[in-house]
């Protein structure tokens, strides 16, 4: 295949692959505005019951998703990203209809415990990005995931909201529609991106979380970058699991403006990583935008810890967001290091590592919170989620630069 087609065919799978991802986020912003408002009614409950039955929810996907995702990533090595890739969509469909039909809480457990399972879009659409990408373009391809995450969380809150005032129902039949569809339209479209002499057999001592973390050991200078990226993953924590109880808490936030809010960090986001890193990272290298941009991430985070006014959220916004150039950076320097038959695995491996962090990150920033906002407590301050986050990005730029050095060396 001469270069312009080859070219063009790997922009058709990009574009593919971008689709994939933003409806999935789209399917998951969709279900947000409703679900406590679902949990409530299945319990008979508040919404502060329903706020923890959310949370062991989020808990029964995140094990799920951990144990898994290694051993999906190493079928994709197997099979081929295709195959895997449109299981997970399917089994998002089937989650979103569970959720949609459930007659008890425990029909929502099983629904998320199967998407858990199968939800190896991100891992899987990973490792086809890696195959398909130049090194030279990996890191900015990568950054494609942020722009479908920015953009599916802009518009499927406003989707879900709206759907959400007919019925708590159809917001989750819309989810399941759109994942189906994905399904059928990546059967008909989607080529497969690993070629049969760059596959490896099945090994079911490497594909558990255990197993996948021990192959990096075969790789020092990743290794150390993994770590590097578990500690952002959980750092991110501190904004996923306590920003609606701190905005409402210090600045009295209502619903709508913590709609807005998370709609401006989409935007942000998506102008990051679909715009910005594309002249970042050439220019600056991906080893310096990886400690530059963990260092954004750093202010940012201590600077919502401190912010005074609502409107400084919306203005801190902007550090925390540039920060993300050192994602996309990250993963591309990582992927450099394994070779094409191993990128399922490694990407299971990362996988995992972000669920371990969904698992323990939540608990215990939304701990730190309660601990530092309760009455009586020696010492008010709801900040101290954002706190530690901080001083997690600012140890994953001292493990980046360790790393950094010792590959040299």
């Amino acid at each position: 295949m001469d270069k312009p087609a080859k070219s063009k065919k790997q922009a058709a799978a990009l574009g593919f692959i971008f689709i994939t991802l933003l409806i999935d986020i789209t399917g998951l912003g969709i279900i947000i505005p409703v679900l406590p408002k679902l949990i409530q009614t299945l319990i008979h409950g508040n919404l502060g019951e329903a706020s923890r039955y959310a949370g062991l929810l989020t808990l029964a996907y995140a094990v799920m998703q951990f144990l898994f995702a290694p051993v999906l990533g190493n079928l994709s090595d197997k099979f081929g990203r295709r195959p895997v890739l449109l299981g997970s969509l399917l089994g998002f469909g089937i989650d979103y209809l569970f959720l949609a039909f459930a007659p008890t809480i425990g029909w929502l457990f099983l629904g998320r415990a199967i998407a858990g399972i199968t939800g190896a879009s991100f891992t899987t659409a990973s490792a086809y990005i890696a195959d398909i990408s130049t090194p030279e373009k990996r890191a900015q391809n990568f950054g494609m995931i942020g722009v479908a995450f920015g953009v599916g969380f802009i518009i499927g809150p406003v989707i879900g909201g709206i759907l959400g005032k007919y019925s708590t129902h159809l917001p989750f039949i819309a989810a399941a529609v759109l994942a189906l569809l994905n399904t059928i339209y990546g059967y008909f479209v989607l080529p497969e991106s690993l070629d049969k002499e760059h596959r490896r057999p099945f090994e079911l001592k490497r594909a558990n979380p255990l197993g996948s973390l021990l192959q990096l050991n075969k790789y020092p200078a990743v290794l150390g970058l993994a770590a590097s990226l578990f500690l952002i993953y959980f750092a991110a924590q501190s904004v996923q699991s306590v920003w609606t109880f701190y905005t409402m808490s210090k600045f009295g936030w209502n619903e709508a403006w913590v709609g807005y809010s998370l709609g401006f960090v989409g935007l942000t986001v998506a102008l990051v990583q679909g715009g910005l890193i594309r002249i970042a990272i050439p220019k600056l290298g991906k080893h310096r935008s990886i400690w530059i941009g963990l260092l954004f991430y750093a202010a940012g985070l201590i600077l919502f810890a401190f912010a005074t006014k609502g409107w400084m959220m919306f203005a801190f916004m902007i550090p925390y967001a540039l920060g993300g150039i050192a994602g996309p950076a990250l993963q591309g320097t990582i992927t450099e290091q394994v070779p094409p038959n191993e990128q399922g695995e490694l990407q299971g491996a990362l996988t995992s590592l972000a669920s371990l962090s969904s698992i323990f990150g939540p608990w215990l920033m939304t701990y730190l919170f309660y601990r530092f906002t309760k009455p009586g407590t020696f010492f008010i301050l709801p900040g101290a989620p954002f706190i530690l986050g901080s001083l997690l990005m600012l140890l994953s730029t001292l493990l980046a630069v360790r790393s950094f050095k010792r590959n040299t060396n």
